[in-house]
């Protein structure tokens, strides 16, 4: 404005001293004829109007002129303001943050989206890249200043990237920005313009799809999707199978894509497992099934899978996936297992078929043999040899009976499923055992403790338990330390519903690290004892087990045992 005010005094000034020197002229050229105070006086007057006159002509093209530059700032204010309304509409409208980066003074301005899709309050805002490029995430920053530096050099014609922003709370969300550059008339940058868009939805979905994918490719069970529709002569076609699948099949993908899954199918293929599949697809349901198919060279092969139904955002069905694990081996596993067991029943059936014959047979003859050497015992036998050999053999006869009459039981146990029980008195029935061993007792005078008084009453079978104690008790005395005199305790108590039979001893105990898995076990004998058959624990356990019981040792060398056995209550 200042400028356009000196212009219009210059001219005027211009104008003014041009009359005044033309005036000067006159003057001197018609002194003469002139009066010279009327001359003058004209003459200011002349001057005046002239000048005058001039000045307006001078405004007047001013004014014209203004007035061109005010129509046309306006126009250019109104394509501003329509711009800007169209930019902050376009703003609101869309989900993208618009960056406008000053080059030139680093200056930079972001939309409202900033605010609303990373949280940022406007005081939160730097007004430098520098605050652009501090909150992108420490791994990507490298990455993405250097294709920034390439664009800025026309190293490369478009600006675009992902990178990881940082939200007002800390976390990253990813950004797809992209941008473009405004150049001045040297072609030097001075302004860019960039968009970003939160594609952090997108990102996690990608890498989500990246993990099934790496999954479905990396999985040893075969994978095939088909299609939804089929027709009712023939399965959906296959679109995709992974790699397990040709493992399993044989059949390469190119192979199989486009074909129905119907060519798996073979002789020994069951019509009724087709059949659930076409009605799972006909209910859109999903199945499991087990069935025969065949590899592309024809070897059976055994499949459990399972067909699901896929259903797009529209809730159509789109497709089929079918997850199939070949298990032909463990078919194979119990087709042998179910022969072996078979096997072993039978073989078991023999056994004891054989072992009823053996013991009924030799039942007759020993009580013969032992009804003889009764006799025998009232006749003297003066020569000491035969004595001894009769001893002997009496000894051996009532040792094999014994062995003959545990087994019996033994297989006794093993036949009965059900168990008849009734409450009984433990005291009671331990003090009738313990009258039982008296003879026994006579020659160990062992030291016996009995407290049943915390689990007076139990429900058993009366006649097992009695066994149970005999067995522990004789064992107990048998096996007495030469060192110590014998200490028997035996108690009962009530822990968690379950009556807890304890039975401890310090004799010369079992060494458990070298025999704990043979301890209850047929025919196991741990000492040199020449009455042991190796029977009496393996009984012991078989009636527990037999009463729903569990029975539990320990025991260390010349320490002593102790057995724990466990009744719970029904």
């Amino acid at each position: 404005m200042k400028n356009k005010s000196t212009q219009i005094a210059l001219i005027y000034l211009l104008i003014a001293l041009f009359a005044a020197i033309i005036f000067h002229k006159l003057s001197i050229r018609y002194a003469d004829i002139v009066n010279l105070h009327d001359y003058n006086f004209i003459k200011d007057i002349m001057l005046v109007i002239l000048t005058a006159g001039a000045f307006r002509f001078i405004l007047a093209k001013n004014d014209k002129r203004n007035n061109s530059y005010l129509i046309a700032l306006k126009e250019t204010n109104d394509e501003i303001k329509e711009s800007n309304d169209r930019y902050n509409i376009v703003a609101k409208a869309t989900s993208d943050i618009i960056r406008d980066w000053n080059i030139q003074s680093d200056k930079l301005e972001w939309s409202i989206g900033i605010e609303t899709i990373f949280g940022y309050q406007k005081n939160q805002l730097g007004e430098t890249s520098a605050w652009w490029f501090d909150n992108i995430h420490p791994e990507d920053s490298i990455r993405m200043s250097i294709k920034l530096y390439s664009f800025l050099e026309e190293k490369t014609d478009k600006w675009q990237d992902e990178y990881r922003f940082k939200c007002a709370d800390g976390s990253y969300k990813y950004v797809l920005d992209k941008g473009f550059i405004i150049k001045d008339k040297l072609g030097k940058p001075v302004r860019m313009i960039g968009a970003i868009q939160d594609i952090t939805k997108q990102k996690e979905e990608e890498i989500r799809l990246r993990l099934l994918e790496t999954v479905i490719l990396q999985t040893k069970d075969s994978v095939m999707i088909t299609e939804a529709d089929f027709n009712e002569k023939q399965l959906p076609k296959i679109v995709y199978v992974n790699p397990a699948f040709s493992a399993i099949s044989g059949y390469q993908a190119f192979e199989v894509i486009g074909q129905s899954p119907d060519i798996f199918k073979g002789p020994k293929t069951d019509p009724i497992a087709v059949e659930k599949i076409f009605n799972s697809i006909r209910n859109k349901q999903e199945n499991n099934i087990e069935m025969i198919c065949y590899r592309r060279n024809g070897e059976e092969l055994w499949l459990r899978f399972t067909i699901i139904p896929i259903y797009n955002e529209e809730q159509q069905l789109s497709h089929w996936i079918s997850i199939q694990k070949d298990v032909t081996q463990i078919k194979q596993q119990e087709k042998e297992k179910e022969q072996l067991i078979t096997e072993l029943t039978k073989k078991n059936t023999d056994l004891k078929q054989f072992s009823y014959i053996t013991s009924h047979n030799l039942r007759a003859p020993l009580s013969n043999l032992i009804g003889l050497l009764n006799l025998v015992e009232d006749i003297p036998i003066e020569d000491g040899e035969l004595r001894e050999i009769i001893q002997g053999l009496s000894t051996s006869t009532h040792l094999l009976n014994d062995t003959i009459t545990d087994l019996t039981k033994i297989m006794v146990i093993k036949e009965m499923h059900n168990i008849d029980k009734e409450n009984i008195a433990i005291s009671e029935v331990f003090e009738k055992v313990y009258a039982q061993t008296t003879i026994l007792q006579s020659k160990k005078k062992p030291i016996i403790y009995a407290d049943f008084k915390k689990a007076a009453d139990l429900k058993i079978n009366k006649s097992y338990i009695e066994s149970i104690f005999t067995n522990l008790l004789t064992n107990a005395i048998k096996y007495k330390s030469v060192n110590q005199d014998l200490i028997i305790e035996v108690s009962a108590t009530l822990v968690n519903g379950s009556t807890l039979i304890i039975f401890k001893d310090n004799g010369i105990g079992i060494d458990l690290k070298r025999n704990k898995d043979k301890v209850f076990g047929l025919y196991q004998k741990f000492h040199n004892n020449p009455n042991g058959k190796g029977l009496g624990l393996y009984l012991v356990k078989s009636q527990v087990e037999a009463m729903d019981g569990t029975i539990a040792i320990e025991s260390e060398v010349n320490i002593g045992t102790k057995f724990i056995i466990k009744f719970p209550h029904k």
